[in-house]
């Protein structure tokens, strides 16, 4: 089987089977947009869409004895499962979203009086101060994670930095603002 070019689908995922890795680069290169593009229309993100059709393609590599030329095309089987893994994340994503609100909601309902209301109102103030105080870039990234409730992955994506810059500049900013609202008598708890 020297050229995969002209091999069928099913032939494709015999090679696979004999751990042939240049044919699952024939079969990225022939489904791989086709995948990529189904999880971006569902996700509506190319990051999670990159991650989908690597898990896709990962599953194919590693069982591409579940693939049934009876059953569909390549093509067919692949976005499926894609479709399949996007429609997942939305979930997860829905269900984290939620979870957190309703947190959020059960705090703000959990019993809240005058004194609290004016003892918050001071420190507010602190806070707000310590945070303008930050240095900008972790300023912007504590903002949108925090006032905003983006993700680490969303906040990345909107400042054009990697996930990882990201966690660590709030990390950063967190530390540094634990340390002025200490300075300033405010317990952090």
């Amino acid at each position: 089987m020297d050229d995969l070019e002209l091999v069928s689908d099913s032939a494709l995922c015999e090679a696979l089977a004999r751990a042939d890795e240049r044919a699952l680069a024939e079969a990225y290169r022939r489904h791989g947009a086709s995948v990529h593009n189904l999880a971006r229309r569902v996700l509506g993100s190319g990051d999670l869409a990159d991650e989908v059709t690597q898990d896709v393609f990962l599953d194919l590599w590693r069982r591409p004895e579940h693939f049934d030329a009876s059953r569909g095309s390549l093509r067919t089987f692949l976005v499926t499962r894609a479709h399949g893994r996007s429609v997942d994340l939305v979930r997860a994503e829905t269900a984290r979203r939620s979870r957190e609100q309703r947190s959020v909601n059960d705090t703000a309902l959990a019993g809240y009086d005058l004194d609290h209301f004016v003892f918050d109102l001071a420190t507010a103030d602190k806070v707000q101060g310590a945070v303008a105080a930050l240095p900008a870039d972790e300023r912007v990234a504590i903002e949108m994670a925090y006032f905003e409730g983006m993700t680490y992955r969303e906040v990345a994506t909107t400042l054009g930095a990697p996930e990882g810059t990201i966690k660590s500049r709030i990390r950063s900013g967190l530390q540094r603002l634990r340390t002025s609202l200490r300075q300033q008598g405010v317990s952090a708890t």
